[in-house]
């Protein structure tokens, strides 16, 4: 018996191209949090400018609970910590 290539039916039927769906992801969480942390960082930053200001006055730095070089060392650290 021979086989025919033109009959259509004897060959397996193929499915029409899909792309594979992956989940979407939105970037705008990525920006979000990004500006989150900016603003985190500016934010520390003022409050470090401020505090160094304050590390002359004692009266206010005792209200606060710290000594002076606690103040200093507060106000030097990197804005990222």
């Amino acid at each position: 018996m021979s086989t025919f290539f033109s009959e259509t039916n004897s060959l397996p039927s193929r499915r029409p191209w899909q792309p594979v769906r992956l989940p979407q992801s939105s970037s705008w969480l990525g920006w979000s949090a990004l500006a989150h942390a900016l603003l985190r960082w500016n934010e520390r930053g003022r409050q470090r400018a401020a505090l160094r200001d304050l590390a002359e006055d004692l009266h206010l730095l005792d209200d606060l609970g710290l000594t002076r070089q606690q103040a200093i060392d507060e106000a030097n650290k990197p804005f990222w910590q």
